[in-house]
């Protein structure tokens, strides 16, 4: 059994488009492997306590989404980001890249090698994040993305209460699930919030039984762990809505980064989305990021993408947490 010492975490929080972002500044454990992914199994097996600490109640909610800064693990990359929330400690996490690059340039945590470019080594891969600054404040980041690929098409389940769906998966840094309108479903405009909380996870166990998700070149992120609901858009210039469900209680408040990444990916799979393109994303809230097609490309023999996603992100304050183990509640605890 794990042995928990005392610990104190120093915390930039903030949010993305409207989505939560907490960046672990300090505290975070040192890791062992030469890679993100290495160091993710790594936390995975000894630390997975102080995601659940950090993100779940009382110190965090079902909708937190954070980071932890790590040395860069390749020669030419500025820093190693580790991703945690509530559902996981994911491989990649588009508006976590977008909050973390704006937080850590703004308070001087990571000083690039180029102006206007910060290089990041996830657990899925080289990101870089072009920024664009001004008198001491990031007012917007475009992050280019790992490749981004169609990974099933057409996959049929059966939902309760809800009845058939046909669907595509798609993966973005993580998997999808991607539903569109169809007989058994009208779109955002038709589903509540509370719906999609009660179906998302119906949908999602249904999904992993009918297909077996594995990335072909890293084994260890598998299975599908996000649903995306998608809807007609509400304001002029946008190509489509969506609301991401994630974890066990959550819709994401942004566009989804990594989710806006495979609903390209699945769109330029079918020919509707061409190199240079772009793709406007409402959230469920109405926020925006701006997608684009930047390039083909190839994840093991899957023909794929390279997208990039823009978005911006602001700080709400410092937050200085303890994981004391005399604290019952120190791995943290939901109430679902």
């Amino acid at each position: 059994m794990t042995t928990i010492t005392p610990n104190t975490f120093f915390c930039i929080d903030g949010h993305t488009c409207g989505n939560p972002v907490r960046l672990v500044a300090g505290g975070g454990p040192a890791l062992q492997g030469e890679t993100m992914s290495a160091r993710r199994q790594d936390f995975l097996s000894r630390y997975d306590w102080i995601r659940t600490g950090l993100m779940f109640e009382p110190r965090g909610h079902d909708m937190m989404s954070g980071a932890i800064l790590y040395p860069p693990t390749t020669q030419d990359g500025d820093t190693g980001v580790l991703y945690i929330e509530t559902s996981g400690c994911l491989p990649m996490c588009g508006h976590g890249t977008i909050g973390t690059v704006t937080f850590a340039l703004e308070r001087g945590l990571v000083a690039p090698r180029r102006e206007g470019e910060v290089r990041l080594d996830t657990p899925a891969g080289r990101v870089t994040a072009q920024y664009r600054a001004s008198q001491g404040r990031v007012e917007a980041v475009k992050i280019t993305n790992v490749g981004a690929y169609l990974a099933e098409s057409g996959v049929e389940v059966e939902v309760e209460t809800l009845g058939r769906l046909r669907l595509d998966v798609a993966y973005g840094g993580n998997f999808y699930a991607i539903i569109e309108p169809q007989e058994a479903y009208g779109g955002l405009e038709s589903i509540s919030a509370g719906d999609i909380l009660r179906l998302s996870p119906l949908v999602r166990r249904a999904v992993n039984e009918a297909v077996d998700l594995v990335h072909p070149e890293d084994p260890t992120i598998r299975g599908c762990s996000h649903v995306m609901w998608t809807g007609t858009p509400t304001q002029p210039g946008v190509n489509a809505r969506n609301a991401v469900f994630y974890g066990d209680r959550a819709i994401d408040r942004s566009p989804c980064g990594t989710g806006t990444s495979a609903r390209m990916a699945q769109l330029a799979a079918r020919g509707d989305l061409m190199v240079g393109d772009s793709f406007v994303h409402e959230s469920i809230i109405g926020s925006l990021f701006t997608g684009r097609v930047e390039a083909c490309t190839e994840v093991g023999n899957h023909p794929a993408i390279v997208p990039s996603i823009e978005g911006w992100a602001v700080i709400t304050g410092f937050n200085t947490l303890f994981l004391d183990p005399r604290d019952p509640y120190v791995k943290g605890f939901q109430v679902v």
